[in-house]
């Protein structure tokens, strides 16, 4: 019997992507024995994250850089019961250090799971972007609200303010977004283009069987 292998799955991410949108082939088995590391250093084979159950897993780009740390940002604010309802797990991949993990958590206030490739292995290998692509078309992110200039001089006083001066990661990869599980199977993949190339949220968690409805607006909300 043939050996299955993961279907192809196209790289959507809300309305402005469905149209002419790029087929990413990609395949777990390639990674799945990958190692990455927790806050303290505890190695686990990539796998574990999606072996036994559906989960949401999103590459950031370094934890330095100002759009990845505002998505993050809204990220901490899903709430830990839709995610058990559904049966899902939402993890964060970066690709620094594990030290810098748990600053990142406390700056963001993300309580969900968090993890390190160092040596970029799995962006390596699934082909996410090195370098940022920019088309007239691209709407930026609903979850960045910093402008170029602020947001790097947001990232340059962090890197000049931490405790371990470095970039906490390659300047120049590009994240994604991934839904996988149980097993090999995947259910979406999504490979940022640039910085601003989020995969909206609600739209994310929605694909992945999340049915609570999530409103991450900046907006002052009016109560009746």
């Amino acid at each position: 019997m043939a050996e299955l292998v993961s279907p192809v799955t196209r790289q959507v991410s809300t309305e402005k992507w469905k149209a002419g949108t790029p087929i990413v082939d990609i395949n777990l088995k390639d990674v799945e024995d990958c190692l990455i590391y927790d806050r303290r250093g505890v190695s686990f084979l990539f796998k574990s994250l999606y072996q036994d159950s559906k989960s949401v897993i999103i590459f950031v780009r370094n934890f330095l850089c100002y759009s990845c740390k505002e998505y993050v940002d809204d990220l901490s604010k899903v709430p830990r019961g839709a995610l058990e309802e559904a049966g899902i797990r939402l993890v964060v991949i970066g690709q620094s250090t594990h030290q810098h993990i748990e600053p990142f958590c406390l700056l963001t206030g993300y309580s969900h799971e968090m993890y390190v490739d160092p040596e970029r292995s799995i962006y390596l290998k699934l082909g996410m972007k090195r370098e940022e692509t920019f088309t007239d078309s691209a709407l930026p992110s609903p979850h960045v609200k910093s402008g170029l200039f602020m947001g790097q001089i947001k990232s340059i006083w962090r890197a000049m303010t931490s405790p371990a001066f470095d970039f906490q990661g390659d300047l120049h990869q590009q994240g994604g977004a991934i839904i996988a599980g149980p097993g090999s199977q995947v259910h979406f993949c999504h490979f940022d283009m640039n910085r601003l190339d989020h995969m909206p949220i609600t739209w994310l968690l929605q694909l992945a069987g999340v049915q609570q409805s999530l409103d991450f607006s900046p907006k002052p909300k009016i109560m009746h």
